[in-house]
This record gives C-alpha cells, structure tokens and sequence, in this order.
C-alpha cells in the first residue's frame, strides 16, 4: 500500500466502532502514559535513525492507542514523544496504527527462513518474530545419520546446513540475518528420536537421563521451552510421566512446556488435562498449542476445555493457549489415522495399511475420523510430490469423483505415491468457537504455518492460507469485522503476552529502550487475502515494518533489508 492511500484521518479500534484519531486517544494509556509524564518527548538524545510521526501507537500492554512520534535509533526505540525533532529517515503514519512487530508463539517457518531469508509471508504480515521447534519436532538435535539426510536434501536448494540441534539453528539465524528474528523450543519428538528412536515403548531410565541432559544443554544455549506434539510419532509415544521429567528440566528457568495434546476431538478434555497434569508434576508454565475442538459433535467441548483452563489457573497453573484464526487445521493425510500406526516410521505404517490382520482396524478409525470432520471434502491436499501434484488444493471427496476412484482407496493411493508424507488440511471446526478462543483472556494468536512466498521454491503446494494471514485477519476480520475482541486486546495477544510468556528480554512493547520491532497498519483496511483455495497472496493494510531497526517493509515494499536475529530468553545473540 503506498503511503498517499494509507494516510488519512480514519480508525476502526475497540469493538468495532469508527473513531477519528482524537478518539483514538481513550483513556489508560499503560506503559506508554508512563513513559511521556505531562506528554513531552522521552529519550531524546542525538539524531535518530528513524522516526514514525503521527500514528495512533499501541504499546502491547493492552492500552488504548495514543497519538505520539516513535524514534529510533540502532536496533532500539530512543525517543516517545509529540513533535520529535527529525530524524535521518521519517514515516508518515498519520491516520494509521503502529504496535511492536508480532510475535508468532506457534510458527513452522524453521528452515524455510534458510530457503528464502526474505521471508515474505511472514515480514508482510507484520510478524517480526517467530517461535519454531514446535509440536515436538525441533531443527534436532540430529543423530548423524538425520543431519546428513538433511544437509543432503537443503543442499540441492542451494542451503548450506551447518548446524544439528535447535541451538546451532538460531546460531545460524544470528549469523544469516533473514528478515526475521527466531527464537526456538526443544521438541519431545526430536529427543525422542534420537535416543530412543521411532518405537511405541516407554523409554528406560537411561535414555530419560540422556534426553534430559540434551534438553538441558539446549536451554543453556538459548533455547525458550520444551514443545510436544502428541499426535505425532514419536513425540505421541511418551507418557505423562516422561513427558512431565523432561519438562521438568524446565523448572526454575520460566520457560513453558508447550504441548500440541494428544487428542483435539473425541478426548479433547482428557488431553487438556494431561497437559495440566504434566505442567503440574514438572512445575513449569504451560502453553496449550492451537486449542480447538474438532468436529461437530466436540463442538460443545470448546467451553468445557476453557473451564478446565480456567480452573487450573486460579489454582495456580500458569497456563496459557493459543490459536490461529481459522476453522481448518493442517497436518499429515497420516493423521487420519491412529498415533500407534506410525510407529516405526513411514514404511511400517504404509505396511500396516495393507497388512490383512491390520488393514480393516485401521479403514474403520480412517473413516471416523473423516466422518468426525464432515465428509471427504473436508479434507484439503495441501503438498504432495512432483508425480502426483495433480492432487494439490483439491477435496478429496471431488478429486476421488474425478478419478472414478473410491476416496479411501485414493488416500491410500496418495500415501503410498508419497512415501506416507502427503500434507493436509482438515475443515473441521466452528466459527463461534474459534472467536470464542481467540478473544479470551488467556488466549494468544499464533499461525501455526510457515513461511512462503509467491515465486521460487516456497511457492510449491497449496498450504493453509494462516501462513500467510493469521496477523491481518486477527486484526482485520476479529477486532474489526466481527467485534470479537478489541484492537488493544488483539495487539496484546501477539505482542507482550508472547513475549513474556517466554521471557523475552525487550520484546513486545513500544517503551524507551526496548527493541525496535514496529509494525505501521491501517486498522480500517487490514485483511487477509489468502484463501484456501489461492492461499498465495499477500495480506493488505500493513505498510511498514521494522525489525530491530531495520526497515524492512516499507510502502508495502520489501526493501531487502534484513535485520532479523536468534533472539533466546534473555538477550539476541
């Protein structure tokens, strides 16, 4: 968006309501009423680098916006104030918002940052930081056999992986600079792996030992908690106990155990309470990963799962959720059926599919599962290979009509086409849920996605349209369309709760002295463009950004640019 359309005397902020900029203004201004004392210019010192004039400025706290100048100079913010004398570079923001860049709690983006260190989809969306090693599925810590297989598969995208564990990974990003900052959590998956290996068995005293000692090593190293995804094989074969030891490492430190549950749908309630109960007997912090209640006969379980939530809460349990802002999930076609059916990897469970004392026990849970969701259009190929590329972005139900081909022998097709690793995405929630999530009080915005682009090797497939979205539409379609929850509310959520959430020094606030991550939006214009059937476009409404100083996105324009750092749970690297 070029500046001559973005400035203009217009708001749309708290529930809904038009407002002029003096509107804006309200009352409770938070941190930033604090940081101007009787309103004159805080900070001021030699000439800035940067200085945003005129926008209505949100803090992060949670504050109505106020109207005042931004300066920055180097990689902080070094002035506040009205009238700021200038400085070497200005934005015009009049009539627009400025908040601290996003924090994405929740992200996949990990070496597709490496792939393209423009990040496009995230940087355009306002997001200035992510949170990876998610789901239990860190970057490592790799055996040798893992690392070589990795290095082999990037270095004929022309990325050079140096690096075997999440720590060495946000090293790397320290010294890559992509558009982005990354901050990482340890996955249960990823430890799992290596020590144990891909078998549904407990792990023995020793090899719990060994992961703790790597978890352990990590943390020192930066990283900012220990993430689950137990769905999954084989983060999903670790009991409570296990799970509860490891993070039990986490202890003292502040960091969260983060958990993608073990169940979102028929036992969504008791998954919500194994995550209590594992945050309880390690006594860490608690981050429940993308809360939902999947299909129609769960929905009632939203509330349910809340009040749980709640209740642990007022008992002392520092627990937090987040969610993305749409009603589809992504994940593998393997998800469709049961977590023990993949032990052992890809070529045991592609066994089993066929395998005549298995075969019919695993159709029968595929086939719930699909009738939990809908029918077979809601499921979504989101990434397939080169060969069967002709399934991706299209319902299953339809392509199967298609091809003459009934749709649970072409899901089996497609897995064994694929090499069990086929993407997809799963429409199965509720609108009044989803809003219900994401505007309580304990909620946060992540999107769960990665990052992308139009052109070159991101552009392959047809992903969930969050991981170029999720921020705008939070904004956009929630604070401003449906009145969810207020424009204050909203930038909280992704801005200071992420950041203290995960002790992140500096983040997630406009105050003197703190990072210079700034995010200028149109708050009357903002939205997401990206669909599930053309998820490839880039949102609207967000003009400029800044990245520790850096500006990035400017006019709508990336600048090439790049300040993004590792970032850990004390200081950037």
């Amino acid at each position: 968006m070029k500046r001559r359309t973005f400035v203009r005397v217009a708001g749309v902020v708290g529930a809904g309501a038009m407002a002029t900029p003096d509107a804006l203004l309200g009352v409770g201004h938070g941190d930033l009423d604090a940081a101007l004392g009787s309103g004159g210019p805080v900070g001021l010192g030699s000439r800035a680098d940067l200085v945003v004039r005129g926008a209505t400025v949100f803090d992060g706290t949670g504050a109505a916006g106020r109207v005042v100048d931004v300066a920055v100079t180097g990689d902080r913010i070094s002035a506040i104030g009205g009238d700021l004398p200038a400085g070497s570079d200005e934005l015009d923001a009049r009539g627009g918002a400025l908040a601290p860049g996003f924090i994405d709690i929740h992200s996949h983006a990990d070496l597709s940052l490496l792939v393209n260190n423009r990040a496009e989809s995230r940087i355009r969306q306002g997001v200035t930081l992510e949170v990876v090693g998610q789901d239990g599925g860190s970057i490592g810590p790799w055996s040798d056999a893992q690392f070589e297989s990795t290095r082999d598969r990037y270095q004929r995208q022309g990325v050079v992986i140096d690096f075997r564990d999440p720590a060495g990974f946000v090293e790397r990003i320290g010294r890559e600079r992509p558009a982005v900052g990354v901050a990482t959590m340890v996955g249960n998956g990823a430890l799992r792996g290596l020590v144990v290996g891909n078998e549904d068995r407990p792990a023995t005293d020793a090899e719990v030992a060994r992961m703790q000692e790597l978890l352990s090593d990590q943390i020192a190293r930066g990283c900012v908690g220990l993430s689950s995804g137990l769905e999954y094989a084989p983060s999903g074969f670790a009991d409570a106990a296990e799970l509860a030891a490891l993070a039990g490492v986490l202890r003292g430190t502040g960091y969260p155990y983060a958990s993608h549950m073990r169940n979102e749908d028929d036992r969504l309630l008791g998954a919500v309470a194994e995550a209590l109960h594992v945050g309880r007997l390690a006594g860490v912090p608690v981050q429940i990963s993308h809360l939902k209640a999947q299909g129609q006969r769960n929905y009632w379980k939203a509330d349910a799962a809340l009040d749980l939530i709640d209740r642990a809460r007022a008992d002392g349990v520092d627990v937090h959720f987040d969610r993305y802002p749409y009603t589809a999930y992504a994940t593998g076609l393997s998800n469709l059926f049961p977590s023990e059916s993949r032990s052992g990897g890809n070529a045991a469970f592609l066994r089993r599919l066929r395998a005549p004392e298995s075969a019919a026990r695993l159709e029968a849970a595929c086939r719930d599962k699909v009738a939990l969701l809908g029918d077979w259009n809601s499921v979504q190929i989101s990434s397939t290979n080169d060969a069967t590329s002709w399934a991706r972005g299209r319902r299953l139900g339809d392509l199967a009509d298609e091809r003459a081909t009934e749709p649970y022998a072409l899901t089996l097709q497609l897995l064994e086409a694929n090499g069990g690793s086929v993407g997809m995405i799963g429409h199965g929630m509720g609108e009044e849920n989803t809003a219900k999530i994401l505007a309580h009080p304990l909620g946060m915005l992540c999107s769960d996605g990665g990052a992308y682009a139009p052109y070159g090797p991101l552009s392959t497939g047809s992903p969930h349209p969050r991981g170029y979205g999720s921020f705008a539409r939070l904004l956009g379609h929630y604070a401003r369309d449906t009145r969810a929850l207020t424009l204050e509310s909203a930038i909280h959520k992704i801005t200071q709760m992420p950041a203290r959430k995960l002790r992140l020094a500096d983040r997630g606030e406009i105050r003197i002295g703190a990072y210079a991550d700034l995010v200028v939006f149109d708050p009357t214009t903002v939205a997401d463009r990206a669909t599930f059937d053309d998820p490839h476009q880039y949102p609207v409404g967000i003009p400029h950004v800044v990245v520790n100083g850096v500006l990035t996105l400017r006019d709508g324009e990336h600048t090439g640019r790049l300040g993004g750092r590792g970032v850990n749970g004390v200081a950037a690297l």
